[in-house]
């Protein structure tokens, strides 16, 4: 029975949550929304949900690649329509929300901990897990891990989407920072209108989803 993983599973996994947390799209949008707005541990907070969905989709795909992924596949036009009206509800929330400006101070940046922004975290890994983008290249990513390192057991499985969680933690807690150092520049009307962006890109994005769904029901695509 194998009780140490491959020591080379690690740094692939790392680079694998790096890779999947860096791209830009309904994610990452709303993740830097909370950080401008929010601060660090806004920006933390969001991002912690997003690894927890990374997380929980590179488990399934470590443990079952060929299952699970036939019945992702089965099941993409559900998974993509809610997700796709999930994007869109967030995005008019924060399109016509008031900004929650969280001013810098030192008292300020003493006294918010993780606590304060913790609702944050099962909205950004509800939209991980509904995006059928962020499923499916996990799943896609996972097969094709085998040509440069072999997940042997259970034991490289788990220490793989350990790596993948900590590659993606690590991104978020960088971006966080980089965020918080300049976000004292922005102005009430400034945040409002990055919040409108941001919303209209969610609404953007949900609407492609839902509109591909559609088109593929009648015969479009």
């Amino acid at each position: 029975m194998q009780f140490l993983p491959n020591p080379l599973i690690i740094p692939v996994g790392i680079i694998i949550g790096i890779l999947v947390a860096a791209p830009v799209g309904p994610v990452n949008v709303l993740c830097i929304q909370r950080a401008i707005e929010r601060g660090f541990w806004g920006g933390i907070a969001a991002g912690l949900g997003a690894m927890l969905g990374d997380g929980l989709i590179a488990l399934c795909a470590a443990l079952g690649v060929g299952a699970i992924s036939g019945a992702v596949q089965y099941h993409r036009l559900a998974i993509q329509l809610l997700g796709g009206l999930v994007l869109v509800a967030f995005g008019l929330k924060l399109y016509f929300s008031a900004p929650r400006f969280v001013p810098v101070t030192p008292a300020t940046e003493r006294a918010e901990t993780l606590r304060d922004f913790v609702w944050d975290i099962p909205q950004t890994f509800l939209l991980t897990i509904t995006n059928p983008g962020a499923v499916l290249g996990l799943f896609a990513i996972f097969g094709g891990v085998s040509t440069f390192v072999e997940v042997k057991s259970y034991v490289d499985a788990l220490t793989i989407v350990a790596a993948v969680m900590g590659g993606s933690l690590a991104w978020w807690l960088s971006l966080s920072h980089l965020i918080a150092r300049f976000r004292h520049r922005l102005s009430l009307a400034r945040l409002q209108l990055i919040n409108q962006i941001a919303g209209l890109l969610l609404v953007g994005f949900g609407l492609l989803l839902v509109g591909e769904v559609v088109a593929k029901r009648f015969g479009l695509l």
